[in-house]
């Protein structure tokens, strides 16, 4: 079915109509996104050319990092130009572009979150089974599925937003063409596009939330066997980047949907967002780099190799 909209342009209202906040805003988000564009770059340069990081939880990380990456690219280049133009202007075939690579690249990043998650817990429960369990092979599959997955959700939401028919007010009072934002702007019925985001979320966020808690209370039933304090350091620090970065991600993702599912609250829900849009990719690298001994000796010898 082809939609039948009349409205061939939408307006994104942005985060704030005060003249005075639009120049700081500016920078604060061109800020954020070179680093996050550098961070997650750097992480995806050093784990290529260094062959001790070619392990299934760098591939994972390396994926991670590519997802995070393109989602700045999806929504913030049109956030910065909402700060400098009078009207934020973005064509409704963008806009629902826009929707299709906000719902893939969130819906990959649960799934990949989730194969993390799996392999920590081979990693530490079944280290001699590790290598098998998790081959090049398997890891290929688990992100295969996990891109596969994030195409199929995305295509359900932009599937019945262009069901909708949008004729009458043309104006998103959100930075992105969000979900919820849009359905408040259509004039024909969407109690079943309600239901069918509601259910794909839900089974999204249940089924990857239930295999994160599995894995993670199976870990943390091993980390109370060990017995050696190097032991119980090695599992606590190959697992609390993935976890600091689940909190974050799930936490922000799971408030904003919560917020912007009623009008009242869409204000709320617009700034809540930007922590799971902007700041989780942002942070990603950071988390995973910072207290790694594996990427900062990796980072040693691509710095040596540049000097030379």
């Amino acid at each position: 079915m082809e939609n039948d909209s009349l409205v061939t342009e939408i307006i994104l209202v942005g985060f704030t109509e005060q003249p005075e906040l639009q120049l700081p805003l500016f920078f604060l988000f061109l800020i954020n996104f070179v680093v996050t564009v550098m961070g997650n770059l750097s992480l995806i340069n050093l784990i290529c050319l260094n062959s001790h990081l070619h392990t299934p939880m760098y591939f994972f990380i390396f994926n991670l990092s590519f997802i995070d990456l393109c989602h700045s690219f999806v929504l913030t280049p049109k956030i910065l130009m909402s700060f400098v133009s009078e009207k934020n202007i973005i064509s409704f075939a963008g806009c629902i572009t826009q929707l299709f690579f906000f719902c893939f690249f969130v819906h990959s990043e649960c799934y990949v979150l989730t194969a993390m998650a799996y392999d920590r817990y081979v990693a530490i429960c079944k280290p001699l089974l590790y290598t098998v369990t998790m081959s090049p092979k398997v890891c290929s599959l688990l992100m295969f599925g996990s891109y596969v997955m994030g195409f199929a959700g995305a295509m359900a939401h932009t599937g019945d937003m262009v069901r909708l028919s949008f004729c009458d007010s043309n104006i998103v009072n959100h930075y992105m063409c969000d979900i919820f934002p849009l359905l408040q702007l259509s004039c024909s019925s969407t109690y079943v596009n309600e239901l069918v985001d509601s259910i794909i979320v839900g089974t999204v966020v249940i089924v990857s939330s239930f295999i994160i808690f599995i894995s993670y209370a199976l870990i943390l039933s091993n980390i109370l066997h060990i017995s050696s304090a190097e032991g119980l350091s090695k599992a606590f620090s190959t697992c609390g980047s993935h976890i600091i970065t689940v909190a974050l991600f799930y936490a922000s993702g799971l408030f904003t949907h919560l917020k912007t599912s009623s009008v009242g609250s869409m204000g709320q829900g617009k700034f809540f967002s930007v922590f799971y849009t902007n700041v989780v990719p942002m942070l990603n690298p950071f988390i995973y780099s910072l207290r790694n001994k594996d990427v900062k000796l990796a980072l040693t010898k691509t710095l040596r190799r540049i000097a030379n």
